[in-house]
């Protein structure tokens, strides 16, 4: 469907914010993890497990807010319709709702597998760089000392 500039910006930018804070959680807890001595495997097992619903709930809360202006939900008390589905009223809002309901479906996904892997990624190879790092620091000659000169 053809998404509207503005609307559609809107919503991406909506939904960015709630995939940054998701991801942050997810990766926030499993430094905590980490920072009190757990393997990085364990620290991102744990942390997925118990980040799983914070992070499942903020995407579904929103989502499941966003549904009625999708169908186009209208409540009005001054008429003798007092729900109608369908209205114009919710036509302009329609594409921020919709590209932020298909943004975070998809995006919690990644966010729940993506975000992990690319964590465990980025720690093997900062470790690697700093036992590479350590080794060719313990292979340099000694340096002279001018304190006992």
């Amino acid at each position: 469907s053809p998404i509207s500039i503005m609307m559609g910006g809107i919503g991406v930018i909506s939904l960015a914010g709630v995939v940054v804070n998701n991801a942050i959680v997810l990766i926030d807890y499993i430094g905590q993890l980490r920072n009190k001595g757990s393997s990085l495997r364990d620290a991102i097992v744990l942390g997925g497990m118990l980040r799983l619903r914070p992070v499942l709930l903020t995407a579904l809360t929103t989502i499941l807010a966003l549904i009625p202006i999708t169908v186009g939900l209208d409540i009005s008390f001054s008429r003798s319709q007092v729900v109608m589905f369908g209205s114009e009223s919710g036509q302009m809002w329609y594409m921020m709702a919709q590209s932020v309901i298909y943004g975070l479906g998809v995006a919690t996904i990644l966010t729940l597998i993506v975000v992990p892997v690319l964590y465990s990624i980025v720690e093997s190879g900062r470790a690697r760089f700093r036992a590479l790092f350590s080794r060719k620091r313990k292979s340099d000659p000694p340096q002279l000392s001018t304190d006992n000169i």
